[in-house]
Formats: C-alpha cells, structure tokens, sequence
C-alpha cells in the first residue's frame, strides 16, 4: 500500500507541532504498532530529544506573543521536519520516491505551518490568555489524534487532513483584516507614544 495518505499526514501535523510527531511515530514503531516508522525515528535518543523540545513548545506556545516568536523560528524547522519525516517513511516503505515524499511532507507542513501562525496572530489580538490557551491545547489533541488515526487508517486520515487544511485557509482569509487592523493600531499606539515622549502632540 503507497505510504502517500501518511506522509500528507504527517506533514500537515509536522506543520503544527514537528517534535510531537516525530515522538507519536518513535513511540507507536518502537511499540510495534506500526511497521512503517524507520528505526531511525524508533532511537531512544530521538524520542528523548523530542519529548524535551516537545515540552518546551508545549510551554511556549501557550503563551501569547511568545508563541508568535516561537512560530516565526520554526518557519523552517517544522517544513524541514515534514520533509525528513516524510523521507523516512518513504525509505521505509519502498512505494514512494524519498524525493517526491519529502516534497510532499515539506510543502503540506509548510502550508499548514503558515496557517497556525497567522491564526495564532489574530488570537493574540484578544487581550486575556485563555483563548490562546485553549487553541494551543486543540492543537495539540489534533496532532495527536490525527497521527494516531493516520497509523491504523491512513487514507482516511489525509481526507480528514485535506478538509482541515481548505477549513485553515478560508479562517486564516476572514480572520486576516482582523490581523492587520490590529498591527495597524498597534503601530499607531507606538507612533503616539513617541510623540507624547518627544513632546510633541498629535495632530487633531
């Protein structure tokens, strides 16, 4: 059976949340569980490292703006990470070229990468933390979750992913305006207070 469904997949998730994919796949090949994820993935000291760097977004990315920065750092990390991964499960399997695979993992976590980012970027117009809290939390039980479903049930999970990814974009265009009035005042906030520094009064 091609391992294209779950290398789209784990690309999409690899967008959201690379270290919490990279430690689901170890821990369902080291278990047994699956018989696509490559040893290299199934290493302790891969799954360890993972855990650590998982824990630590996990962390940050709750908190808001933070997790902005955190986003804008891992602009490459996470399409990087889609792209490996998806490689390796195609070494693994043998019905898909590791270029076109990696490709494939690459792009879907790139798009999906962006659209996390630029959703996370209107939540934080919100000015309490729940909201980017509870977002940061769905996030986390997607991944899981889809992952998870995208090992026993493969083909299903990519139409489930494919839906999100169309759903992710038509939010991240309604929510856009929202994002750029709040820049918007933002900048003009900063541009009032270094007038009011210098002295000077706005006009009006």
């Amino acid at each position: 059976m091609s391992v294209l469904p779950l290398v789209f997949t784990s690309g999409w998730a690899s967008g959201i949340n690379a270290y919490a994919v990279v430690l689901l796949l170890g821990i369902f090949g080291a278990t047994g569980l699956s018989d696509e994820v490559p040893a290299a993935m199934q290493r302790t000291d891969v799954m360890v490292v993972a855990g650590v760097l998982f824990l630590i977004e996990a962390v940050s990315d709750k908190i808001p703006y933070l997790d902005s920065v955190w986003d804008a750092v891992h602009t490459v990390v996470r399409p990087v990470a889609g792209a490996v991964v998806g490689a390796l499960l195609a070494g693994q399997n043998g019905s898909l070229p590791e270029i076109t695979a990696g490709a494939v993992g690459g792009s879907t976590a790139l798009v999906s990468h962006l659209i996390k980012a630029g959703t996370r970027m209107a939540v934080n117009t919100s000015p309490e933390p729940f909201s980017n809290i509870a977002v940061s939390v769905l996030e986390d039980l997607g991944v899981a979750a889809v992952i998870t479903f995208a090992i026993f049930h493969p083909v299903a999970a990519a139409v489930v992913v494919a839906v999100l990814l169309v759903a992710g974009l038509a939010i991240l265009l309604f929510l856009a305006g929202r994002i750029r009035r709040f820049w918007r005042r933002r900048a003009e906030r900063r541009a009032e207070k270094r007038l009011a520094e210098a002295g000077v009064r706005p006009p009006g």
